[in-house]
Formats: C-alpha cells, sequence, structure tokens
C-alpha cells in the first residue's frame, strides 16, 4: 500500500527523511535549526492556515508560528507543497507542529499570482522533474503549453512533456511533431493513462527519492496518470465536460504522495492560465538558444525579418531554427513586453519601445508572408 501522507495524518506510518527526499544539501541548510531543537519535515498537504507536514514523527497538522509570520515579508516565502521546514511539537498538542522555518529551496515552480499586485507564487518547491501534460483532445493549446515551459525552465528543474489521451487521437504524430518543434531539446512522450500506453518509459524519471510534480490544465488527466505511475487509485478522477471538452477541477489542492516503488508525487490543481513569474528571465531560459543567435546579428536593432547580416533568418534558412520554435519565441517574448511594470515609470518606457519593436518584426513578419505568397 502507499505510504499516502493525507487526510488521516494520526494512522500514517513514520518515514524515514530519505524516502522523502532528504539530500545532503537538505541537511546543510537545516544544520542551525538542529542545534535549536527542530525536527526536519517536509510539507505534504496544504490546507487553509495550516499545513500537514511528514517526517520521522509521522504525518501532522502544523501552522507557522507568529515569529515566522511576522518575519515574511511576500507570500512566496510561506512554506508551499514539497517545501522542508524545521518544526517543534506545540505543547500540550500531540499531533499538532509549530513551523519555524523553511529551508532554501534546491528548485520552485512559480508563477505570478492572480490579481493586479505583483506577487509570486509558489506552485511546487524541490521538484527533480516536471511533467508538463497535454492532452489529444480540445484541453490542447500550444501557447499554453510553452507558458508552461517557460516556468519550468526557469524552475531549475528537469521539464517533461507528456502528450497524454493518446487513446482518443488518430494521428499522435503530428502533435508530437508541432510540440517538439516548440520544444526540440526536451523529451516528449506520447502516453494513454487509460490503456497504459508510454507509461512504461517514464521509469527513469521514477527513482526512491526523486520528486515529480505534475503540471496542466484541468481534465488533461494529471490524477488518473498518478494512480497509473503509482499503482493504486490514490486520486478521485472524473471525466471532461462533453460539451466544451473542459476539464472539471478534480485536484483541489496541492498534495505529496510517496509511492510504494519509493518515488515522490506531488499533485496540483490544474492551472488554465499560466503567468510565468519573473517571465522575461523565464523565457530566455526556454530560448536561450535563440537568444543568442540574436546577438549575433549584424545590427544591434536586428528585426529578425528583412536586414542583411541577421544570425536568425541565417538559420532557418539552413534549417538548423525551425520557423515554429523561432515563432514561439517571438509570442513569448511579446507577452512578456505587455507584462505590467508597477510604479516604475523607466521600466514602463522601455517595456513600450519593445512592444513597439516587436510588433513592427511581427507586420514585418506578416507582410514578407504576404509578398511571398
Amino acid at each position: 500500500m502507499a505510504l499516502r501522507p493525507g487526510r488521516r495524518a494520526a494512522s500514517i506510518e513514520p518515514m524515514t527523511l530519505a524516502q522523502l527526499g532528504w539530500n545532503d544539501f537538505f541537511a546543510q541548510a537545516f544544520a542551525p535549526h538542529a542545534a535549536a531543537g527542530c525536527l526536519p519535515a517536509r510539507v505534504t498537504l496544504e490546507l487553509k492556515g495550516y499545513f500537514e507536514v511528514t517526517g520521522g514523527f509521522g504525518a501532522k497538522l502544523s501552522q507557522c508560528t507568529g515569529k515566522y509570520i511576522n518575519a515574511c515579508v511576500s507570500p512566496a516565502e510561506f512554506p508551499a507543497i514539497g517545501d522542508w521546514v524545521a518544526v517543534t511539537a506545540q505543547a500540550g498538542e500531540e499531533q499538532r507542529m509549530h513551523i519555524h522555518a523553511t529551508l532554501p529551496r534546491r528548485t520552485k515552480f512559480s508563477r505570478k499570482a492572480a490579481g493586479e499586485q505583483d506577487l509570486e507564487q509558489i506552485v511546487a518547491a524541490n521538484i527533480d522533474t516536471i511533467f508538463l501534460v497535454s492532452a489529444f483532445d480540445g484541453n490542447y493549446h500550444l501557447h499554453r503549453v510553452e507558458r508552461y515551459l517557460a516556468a519550468a525552465f526557469a524552475s531549475g528543474a528537469q521539464p517533461v512533456i507528456l502528450l497524454n489521451k493518446a487513446d482518443l487521437a488518430d494521428d499522435t504524430e503530428t502533435l508530437q511533431r508541432e510540440i517538439t518543434g516548440a520544444a526540440p531539446d526536451l523529451p516528449v512522450f506520447v502516453v494513454s493513462a487509460q490503456t497504459r500506453r508510454g507509461l512504461k518509459v517514464l521509469a527513469p524519471y521514477l527513482q526512491p527519492g526523486m520528486t515529480v510534480a505534475l503540471m496542466g490544465s484541468s481534465g488533461v488527466g494529471k490524477s488518473t496518470l498518478i494512480n497509473r505511475l503509482v499503482g493504486e487509485n490514490l486520486q478521485f478522477t472524473q471525466d471532461v465536460r462533453e460539451d466544451d471538452n473542459k476539464g472539471r477541477h478534480t485536484t483541489t489542492q496541492r498534495e505529496l504522495l510517496v509511492a510504494p516503488g519509493g518515488f515522490i508525487v506531488i499533485d496540483t490543481p490544474g492551472m488554465r492560465e499560466i503567468q510565468p513569474w519573473v517571465a522575461e528571465a523565464s523565457v530566455r531560459a526556454a530560448f536561450a538558444d535563440i537568444l543568442d543567435l540574436t546577438a549575433q546579428c549584424k545590427f544591434r536593432d536586428c528585426s529578425h525579418t528583412v536586414e542583411p547580416g541577421c544570425a536568425v533568418q541565417s538559420a532557418i534558412k539552413a534549417g538548423a531554427l525551425g520557423k515554429a520554435r523561432w515563432h514561439s519565441c517571438q509570442r513569448m517574448l511579446l507577452a512578456t513586453m505587455k507584462a505590467p511594470t508597477y510604479g516604475d515609470r523607466r521600466a514602463e518606457q522601455e517595456r513600450k519601445k519593445g512592444v513597439k519593436k516587436m510588433n513592427k518584426s511581427l507586420r514585418q513578419r506578416v507582410h514578407a508572408k504576404s509578398d511571398g505568397e
């Protein structure tokens, strides 16, 4: 049976720190807290105002101390699913813990929080591999995949793209080529959670002590995939709506599960829209090879359309750079330039210049295509 930190914390058997993904990086960061009498634990469930933490003592409900709360200057400093924290037992509460600190994060998948304020939201922390899940149905959208990719590249974890629901598609190769064109250096696997097609090739990412997080929109089959990978029906699943192929929110909270095979899975609610945190840096990480090319252009203000000595166009003509990937890079850069710059007049002016330049480039590309036709 899977060791599942969850609703009945008192009934969960204690696990070793190694089973939860502990390593030398966290041991070194925890040393000062150990001297203060704290115990290490990992956040395995996020609740409203509370967290479930799991360690050598089992799984217990916990909350941040007032001192910790007062020291935090942004929501991103609070614990998130997958974080390692320093805890002590609450006085007179056998099943309650106090959280005193969060250890430094080795990796983090984050996005801009909803709303007008410029705030970072940590979706999951300390991940080794991110399974970016899309599907062969109405949920698929290339631009959304690109945004997930930008956030994944910025996370520090290894992105892997899973194209799920292959059992619903007659032609899987066309979509796979489109994804590969946008992300040529990433693993792209065609799978089916229903028929278990392609799941065996994921074994290298599912090693004991390694943490995998599944990200994607509602309805792409993340919960079903988890059930297949773990080997048990741990996650409740629902069918997508037949009228519009949009997913139902099966997963409503972030949760960390430990599989019988020893690997660790983080399930997250579906995110139909995602704006990567520090968006420009995320895009630059995702398209570093293309941005290296733009630096080699003859003219510094090259629009990468008709100018002589354009390294980008030369690479496209030579077949070294696919048009689909170049267009993806342009779309993502334009999206970052349209991002708000709160209260920074100079940044706003630079943003407007960048938008004008990019719009000019896109117009020239459209005109060039029309003339060619």
